[in-house]
């Protein structure tokens, strides 16, 4: 067997002088990688010699005076092939600002944790860099390796995806969003509790529900009964005020132009959903509808109130409708409302979120890089951003 290496300024007519020395000689190309990055020609070549027509050192030296007359630089050498177990495929995909070290940082973590690397492939876009790793992780258990993986790349602040090869290669069809602190930056009704002057009392009641000591369904009501009489011009002034987080808006349109469909699906409230759905071009946005009489809130929620259960459900309703499988939906949430579609999801984005979340995601993106989605689903490769 050869390993044959091809680097030097690319030009037209590379790979056939290379292949047609090969060719010729009987020798069979079994794999082959190139690409040009930076004007610079790159391509590696394990080839089968056992039939071939020349010697090693013959056909060695034919392929290096064939690269003179290209202008590259050909190396040549001979490896025995061994018996191959089978392996065990992941894709690690890397996220955060660029800097000096991140592949050093990376690789040595993937190195303490017994993981194989198959190869890397880097792509930088402004001040947001995205490494893709098609690594082996031969006998670790998936679950626990994704968790401490998650740990030890965040500890040198980056963000980190882990999936299944076969899951990776099924292309995505249909993004589900939450809405507060995930699509917009901010807590709709921690902004609606202070224009009722019942900040506090909201903010006690959701550290309850966060600490587990009422459900949201309980706590959504509780909060929503604070905000007894408050004029609907309140929500329209919050709405021209609230900012998209950063990197949204172009993320879903570059989602759009691929063929997506995109969801919000929100406990938070319709009134902020459905202006969303008509400013991002939504395909879907669902969320719990105010109850208003005389233009002004009473206090109540009408029909069905969204937690995390009806956020799954809603989730299946529109796979169903459009004919996506589960494994083809990505779910992208910030709490622990977000645990069950993000657990359901063939891919499981957890957005500044806590450990609680983290631990049963995908990945997770930091407040600053939700654009990193779109490197994920590989849109970037693809130019539709």
């Amino acid at each position: 067997m050869l390993a044959i290496t091809v680097y030097g300024r690319d030009k037209p007519g590379i790979i056939y002088g290379i292949s047609n020395v090969l060719a010729n000689a009987n020798v069979n190309i079994i794999d082959i990688e190139q690409r040009v990055s930076h004007g610079i020609f790159l391509m590696y070549v394990v080839a089968d010699d056992s039939k071939s027509k020349l010697g090693f050192e013959e056909l060695k030296e034919r392929l290096m005076e064939e690269g003179k007359k290209l202008g590259v630089c050909v190396n040549v050498s001979r490896f025995e092939e061994r018996g191959v177990s089978k392996k065990n495929l992941y894709i690690i995909t890397v996220l955060g600002r660029d800097r000096v070290g991140i592949v050093r940082d990376i690789s040595k973590i993937l190195l303490d944790h017994g993981v194989n690397i198959e190869s890397t492939s880097l792509i930088a876009r402004d001040k947001l860099i995205s490494i893709e790793f098609v690594v082996d992780i031969r006998d670790a258990n998936p679950e626990e390796l994704r968790r401490k993986l998650r740990r030890d790349v965040e500890k040198v602040n980056l963000d980190v995806v882990f999936q299944p090869y076969d899951e990776f290669k099924r292309e995505k069809r249909l993004v589900v969003f939450d809405m507060d602190s995930t699509l917009v930056d901010a807590e709709i009704i921690d902004e609606l509790a202070k224009f009722a002057g019942v900040e506090e009392e909201v903010k006690r009641i959701t550290e309850k529900a966060m600490r587990g000591e009422m459900d949201f369904k309980r706590a959504l009501e509780e909060r929503v009964k604070l905000l007894k009489g408050l004029p609907v011009e309140v929500l329209e002034k919050i709405y021209r005020n609230i900012k998209l987080t950063e990197g949204a808006k172009e993320l879903i349109q570059a989602l759009k132009r691929a063929g997506y469909k995109v969801a919000v699906v929100s406990g938070g409230f319709t009134y902020f959903t459905d202006r969303l759905k008509e400013e991002l071009n939504l395909d879907y946005a669902f969320g719990n509808e105010l109850e208003i009489k005389d233009g002004k809130l009473t206090g109540r929620i009408k029909g069905r109130i969204i937690d995390a259960k009806e956020k799954a459900r809603i989730i299946e309703e529109i796979a169903r409708k459009e004919g996506i499988s589960k494994e083809n939906v990505v779910a992208v949430g910030d709490g622990a409302n977000d645990r069950i579609m993000i657990e359901n999801a063939g891919l499981g984005i957890a957005f500044n979120a806590k450990d609680v979340l983290k631990d049963v995601a995908d990945g997770t993106l930091s407040k600053e890089n939700l654009i990193g989605l779109a490197c994920v689903l590989g849109l970037f490769k693809r130019k539709d951003i």
